[in-house]
């Protein structure tokens, strides 16, 4: 397989790194050291960030097999440089705690360069020019297929795609494009059609279809609505899904992610990881949930990872609302520019309070989606009544660490909430730059105050899980720590009472990315941080993201990512 192939090469490239000079250490003494202590690895003469607040930061670090042995100083590190270990000075490169996005779809981002992405596109009109251009080299009746289209970044129109849009050239194929949100699509007139969607049809429980002055559904669709049009698109073949899976977690390691927490993906997918793990192809650690839809799956089969700890599934994924962007997020009050205030019902209560209470008694982490205030105050109504009706003496774990994704807009008391009922917030800064092209208006001044905010959770000592929701977003751990430090737009604007107070410091921002999503995970006790006993994951950059200029946080570049011991990435 060309992926492994892949780490083969990378680590001879490892290989090649190995030095025997550095200024303050005489490697070849240590060789001959009667101190001399086994390892497999060294990598010194940097400096480590090690998200470990009793020693923050390390000038060396030694690794045996898959886990941590020294963190300290270049001259302790010396007892380490001999027999056969791999010794690579690290001078001019920063090493991290391996990054984690806590939010992401690996399928999704190993799929993107498969079909048409039309991520970056400014404009509405060059948009549509590309899915036509797209929908040439597709056959007569077979799907045209693609997503990231996002009508927030465009010079032009800012408004949503319909059917009219591309009608004209899709008549004899159907089309199914998410916007980036991943929550809301565009369908042509011939998806439609095969759907048996008309003007009668009534909009189902906790989806929409968008319409014509006439009644007639106009093609920009959002939330459950999207699967009536995913249940007639022929299913991916295994071998593609694998491909894909192997593909995006490269993807992920060449940028500087060791670990992943997929959140929700179908149980095929766990048996296909499972066999990536045995044939040792695993760039990144995985951590997942399984979609609500398979939750009597999950409920009935528990917990399931493999002896190295490359894969865990713990979770359930729960759908409650839609996007703010696509005026699906549910809010108390009429979004500002509607006059609606959005939906729910993606999961009802009906459905969900069962699995909540099986989820406790078999230690199952839930990990809900809510964006607006409406939603995020209902589910912590629902944790919060599953959490009285099942006696402690029958929880699996004492402390379950629920999670909110997303959880937007959170108003003061329900800050509150999150910390007195022990709810973990798992958020994507890069949602908070991106969303400055739109949130004014729909959420107007008020509800600004506390919308994205990451330093008032901070304040009230809650950890937020950061991560991307990649393939919504591009899914970089650069953007991600810009966001979550600037508050800014990547050219470095911002916007009238877009609080940029709520910002955080950049220790805070990498406990986001390392020692907190792993504490999301119930892992901290084995990853997360760079300390003796751990998991080797690291991130290597070529700058000091902790003091670099905000713009130079955006052009720096990951040299290499290791995990477990292994190189898994090296430019």
């Amino acid at each position: 397989m060309l992926y492994k192939n892949n780490l083969t090469l990378l680590s001879l490239l490892g290989l090649s790194l190995t030095l025997v000079s550095c200024a303050k250490i005489d490697v070849a003494a240590s060789a001959t050291s009667s101190k001399c202590i086994r390892a497999d690895m060294v990598l010194y003469n940097t400096k480590i960030y090690t998200a470990n607040e009793a020693q923050w930061t390390a000038e060396a670090t030694a690794i045996l097999g898959d886990k941590i042995i020294f963190v300290g100083t270049n001259a302790k590190a010396v007892n380490y440089m001999c027999g056969g270990a791999q010794i690579m000075n690290m001078a001019g490169k920063y090493v991290y705690a391996g990054f984690t996005d806590s939010h992401q779809h690996v399928e999704g981002v190993g799929q993107r360069p498969k079909t048409l992405s039309l991520f970056g596109i400014n404009s509405l009109k060059e948009t549509v020019n590309a899915i036509e251009a797209f929908s040439v080299t597709v056959p007569a009746n077979e799907w045209v297929q693609g997503r990231g289209w996002i009508e927030r970044e465009w010079i032009d129109e800012k408004r949503f795609l319909s059917k009219h849009d591309v009608d004209s050239f899709t008549a004899d194929k159907p089309l199914f494009m998410p916007r980036a949100d991943g929550v809301s699509a565009l369908v042509n007139s011939k998806a439609l059609e095969l759907a048996g969607i008309t003007k009668d049809s009534l909009d189902p429980l906790g989806g929409k279809f968008e319409r014509d002055v006439d009644g007639s559904p106009n093609g920009y669709i959002l939330a459950s609505a999207m699967d009536i049009f995913r249940d007639i698109i022929p299913l991916k073949t295994r071998d593609y899904k694998k491909d894909s899976l192997v593909q995006g977690m490269f993807e992920n390691a060449k940028v500087g992610w060791t670990n992943t927490q997929d959140a929700g993906m179908p149980y095929v997918n766990v048996e296909i990881i499972k066999e990536i793990q045995a044939e040792g192809n695993m760039a990144t650690r995985i951590y997942a949930a399984a979609n609500v839809i398979e939750a009597s799956t999950m409920l009935k089969r528990g917990r399931e990872t493999t002896p190295d700890n490359m894969f865990d599934l713990r979770g359930i994924k729960v759908y409650i609302d839609g996007t703010l962007g696509s005026r699906g997020a549910a809010l108390l009050e009429n979004y500002a520019d509607a006059e609606h205030n959005g939906f729910m019902n993606r999961t009802t209560k009906d459905e969900l309070d069962p699995i909540l209470r099986e989820a406790l008694r078999k230690g199952i982490q839930i990990q809900t989606h809510v964006i607006g205030d409406r939603a995020v105050r209902a589910v912590l109504d629902w944790y919060e009544e599953a959490f009285s009706a099942v006696p402690k003496s029958e929880w699996a774990v004492a402390d379950p660490r629920w999670r909110l994704e997303h959880v937007q807009i959170i108003p003061a008391q329900d800050q509150a909430r999150l910390v007195s009922l022990g709810i973990l917030p798992s958020m994507q800064a890069s949602h908070g730059i991106g969303d400055l092209n739109f949130a004014p208006d729909r959420l107007g001044p008020d509800r600004l105050g506390y919308a994205y905010p990451w330093q008032q959770l901070v304040d009230r000592g809650l950890m937020i899980l950061g991560g991307s929701d990649a393939p919504v977003e591009l899914g970089d751990p650069r953007i991600e720590f810009y966001a979550a430090v600037t508050r800014k737009r990547l050219d470095g604007t911002s916007g009238e009472g877009w609080h940029p107070e709520l910002a955080v410091n950049r220790e805070t921002a990498l406990k986001m990315f390392t020692i907190w999503p792993a504490y999301g995970a119930f892992q901290e006790d084995i990853r997360g941080s760079v300390e003796v006993g751990k998991y080797a994951d690291f991130t290597i950059f070529d700058r000091d993201l902790l003091t670099v200029s905000e713009a130079d946080i955006l052009t720096s570049e990951n040299l290499m990512t290791i995990v477990g011991g292994k190189i898994t990435y090296q430019k």
